[in-house]
């Protein structure tokens, strides 16, 4: 039993089942044992890999998206340039690098990085010595000013509810104990106002997950643009709705039950885009893209080639692999998706329909 395991049996016992979104946060946001807080998950001695580790490219892709868009807005000479969830620093890393190729841009741009984990936070300030970095824990920190945001695999990690259509109405799935061991089980069915409208079609027996902290980031996001301009890029795996239980976990590159290792295995769900769009209001929403799309249309190819100029051997195929696990549709290229938002008086960012 893990630490976190014995604090969560305990206020189980204590004070009942909780609910799934209760048991994410506490999995991963727990000040002592959360799976964020008490080190570093990423990479190939972590438990997950992620875009930007996979490759330069990645970052510099979205880094071009972002340039674009502030040009397209006037080049404003001070903005927030923010990241949700920055993991190591890489991506912004990245973005920095391509950002300095056009003039103006990391001279107007005040990094803020949205992390709530220290140990994060240390390995983010190693990453992006030489430049003035900012910390905040949550995105309602960060100053309003013009906003141009990134957030890549950062809502799939956000806490999700789930509910189970019954005949009378909707069953919480919630966390408890089984014979000393937690486990799954559903409360007393009940009426969610937020499911209302799928109410009469959805089928008994079929699980729809909600996420309001992300949807509640999403307007904050959209106030921000709408009010001083900017733009914000979500890249990230999920589908154009809720569509049953998606919850998983991952440890060490293997996925277990999300009940077995608390505060030791990543948690996630997938992302409901269409509620992230319905959230944004008062912006331009782009279509949902799908990220080996989005990464062609802005010249990945062609940056590939260019860099495996210079390789061989060992370092040519990583690279080759690399540009064909994050655009190939059998890879992430098709599991991952990108939503934009940006201001409804501005062009739409490149590379999106």
């Amino acid at each position: 039993m893990t630490a976190l395991e014995g604090i969560i049996h305990n206020q189980i016992t204590r004070f009942g089942p909780i609910s799934v979104a209760d048991y994410m946060t506490l999995c991963l946001l727990h000040p002592q044992h959360g799976y964020y807080i008490t080190g570093d998950p990423f990479g190939a001695a972590g438990d997950f890999i992620t875009a930007p580790e996979i490759s330069q490219m990645f970052g510099e892709m979205l880094g071009l998206v972002l340039v674009q868009c502030w040009q397209d807005q006037g080049c404003p000479t001070s903005f927030i340039l923010a990241e949700l969830g920055p993991g190591r620093g890489t991506l912004m890393a990245d973005v920095l690098r391509v950002g300095a190729q056009v003039p103006g841009f990391v001279a107007a741009a005040e990094i803020w990085l949205v992390e709530a984990s220290p140990a994060l936070q240390a390995i983010q300030q190693n990453m992006l010595a030489g430049f003035q970095v900012n910390w905040v824990r949550q995105m309602t920190e960060l100053p309003d000013r013009p906003l141009f945001l990134l957030a890549n695999e950062f809502f799939d990690a956000l806490p999700v509810r789930q509910f189970v259509r019954a005949e009378t109405g909707w069953q919480e799935q919630m966390v408890g104990l089984s014979d000393g061991r937690l486990a799954f089980g559903l409360a007393a069915a009940m009426t969610v106002e937020a499911l209302e409208d799928q109410a009469a079609t959805a089928r008994i027996g079929h699980v729809v997950e909600t996420n309001a902290a992300a949807q509640g980031i999403v307007r904050d996001v959209a106030r921000r643009i709408a009010a001083h301009g900017g733009m914000g890029l979500i890249v990230d795996y999920g589908s154009w709705g809720s569509d049953g239980d998606t919850l998983q976990a991952l440890r060490r590159h293997q996925k277990q039950s999300p009940l077995a290792y608390p505060g030791e295995a990543d948690l996630t769900a997938h992302v409901d885009f269409a509620a992230l769009a319905r959230a944004a209001k008062g912006v331009a929403v782009t279509g949902l893209t799908p990220q080996g799309v989005l990464l062609e249309r802005l010249g990945i190819t062609a940056r590939a080639q260019a860099l495996a100029g210079s390789l061989s051997g060992a370092a040519l195929e990583n690279h080759i692999a690399a540009h064909h696990r994050l655009t190939h549709p059998d890879e992430m290229g098709s599991l991952f998706q990108a939503l934009a938002l940006y201001p409804a008086d501005s062009p739409a960012p490149p590379g999106f329909d």
